[in-house]
């Protein structure tokens, strides 16, 4: 089983940074891609980003895009999504998860996800 934990929500400011972590725990080598998604009350689940095992490729949402970047650090077990230039739009619940999958973007195919933390952007 593989656990995920994510930190660094909170409350920022239109225009601000925020750097949120996901850290796995458990069986760490069994799964291969992960990515960020968010979601806001009522709505679906959006994809984000996604990295591949070894970080070789990314891919983001056109909404994120040269705004956020994913980046994760094997050695630590953990992913990282840096979101700058913050919008009010961007005020979500934001998951972390894992897939055995190489590359999926639907989040049907990702396995584990974390708890999820709150980020809200005030204007």
């Amino acid at each position: 089983q593989v656990e995920l934990v994510e930190s660094g929500g909170g409350l920022m400011q239109a225009g601000g940074s925020l750097r949120l972590s996901c850290t796995a725990s458990g069986r760490t080598f069994s799964f291969n891609a992960m990515g960020w998604f968010r979601q806001v009350s009522g709505k679906e689940r959006e994809f984000l980003a996604r990295i591949t095992r070894n970080g070789d490729k990314t891919t983001y949402a056109g909404s994120v895009e040269g705004r956020f970047t994913i980046s994760r650090d094997n050695s630590k077990n953990t992913v990282y999504l840096q979101m700058n230039s913050l919008k009010s739009e961007d005020t979500a619940v934001y998951y972390c998860a894992a897939a055995y999958s190489d590359y999926p973007q639907s989040p049907r195919h990702y396995t584990f996800w974390g708890q999820g933390t709150q980020v809200t952007v005030s204007s």
